[in-house]
């Protein structure tokens, strides 16, 4: 029972001193000497676009009323104007004439029509722009000088993390 007891002290004495090995941690304050913003380039790609109006030339389409019209209106004529079987031949002669010329002032000026027609033309540039990506600080802690890069300004003093540990 003396040697159980005697291994137990050794024990419980061990991993006390397994606690006094480990590093002492605690907080405290720091001076800070120097805050530089970092920045990153980054890039956001844009369109540009633009209107610019293209000449076009097209042929017109040709209408058929003008025709329509004027045959009906020459056939009618011409079947005044004829007597007997000389009326046929006057009627169907009134019909063409009449159509020609129903054609032609309607599609005076069918043919090419010029036009500007408005086409969009997009392009994508690029767009860099700086951006923070954090702040380099240097701060002073019992008299020596440390560099660490924080996600904000931390002000004129900071709160440090001191570890001891013998060596």
């Amino acid at each position: 029972m003396k040697k159980m007891r005697a291994g137990l002290m050794v024990a419980l004495v061990g991993f006390g001193a397994l606690s006094v090995v480990h590093a002492a941690e605690y907080e405290d304050v720091a001076r800070v000497t120097s805050v530089t913003p970092q920045y990153e380039q980054v890039n956001y790609p844009q369109q540009e676009c633009r209107t610019e109006y293209v000449t076009v030339q097209r042929q017109q389409q040709r209408g058929v009323g003008g025709s329509i019209l004027g045959g009906v209106a020459g056939g009618i004529i011409g079947n005044q104007v004829g007597g007997g079987s000389g009326r046929t031949v006057a009627t169907a002669a009134g019909a063409i004439a009449g159509a020609i010329v129903g054609d032609r002032m309607e599609n005076n000026d069918a043919g090419v029509v010029t036009e500007h027609q408005p086409v969009r033309q997009c392009r994508t540039v690029d767009n860099w722009q700086s951006r923070p990506n954090g702040y380099l600080v240097t701060y002073e802690y019992h008299g020596r000088s440390y560099t660490a890069v924080m996600p904000h300004d931390p002000g004129e003093r900071m709160r440090v993390r001191v570890s001891v540990m013998p060596r």
